[in-house]
């Protein structure tokens, strides 16, 4: 099962955004911005240099490894839960010098029986997602 976003405009400059989510690590230091009402939801996803974990409610840990980076433009996460695994890939294309736009991919290998549980909320997921990495403040990261 394949699922992509709508392409979002990014008013920030290609290299400045591959640099941060190419190294999700940098992205730790704006869980100190969070209002105290998300403290506790931002407590559960973690930032390394080349992944993401959220421990998920009824899920567990939940990993998003980097496997491939292709500067400047595409960055390779891959993830595994329970009976599911696939990949994310993140596309990054320059509209200006100053500016870019971003698409996110999602590949998930899904049994058959639980195509029809999952293909609405990871088009739900994939697209938030997308919004919260395009609205990011690249420049203060």
């Amino acid at each position: 099962m394949e699922v992509t976003s709508n392409i979002k405009q990014i008013p920030f400059a290609q290299q400045m955004v591959y640099d941060v989510l190419s190294n999700p690590s940098r992205m730790e230091k704006m869980k100190e911005n969070i209002p105290a009402d998300m403290k506790e939801k931002a407590d559960a996803v973690t930032f390394t240099e080349n992944g993401i974990t959220v421990n998920a409610p009824g899920v567990g840990a939940v990993a998003m490894n980097i496997i491939e980076r292709e500067e400047p433009k595409t960055i390779k996460f891959e993830a595994g839960v329970a009976m599911v695994k696939g990949n994310m890939w993140i596309q990054l294309l320059p509209t200006s010098d100053t500016s870019s736009k971003m698409k996110i991919t999602i590949k998930a290998d899904v049994p058959f029986f639980m195509k029809g549980m999952v293909q609405k909320p990871l088009e739900d997921g994939v697209e938030k997602i997308a919004d919260m990495l395009a609205m990011l403040p690249y420049n203060m990261i």
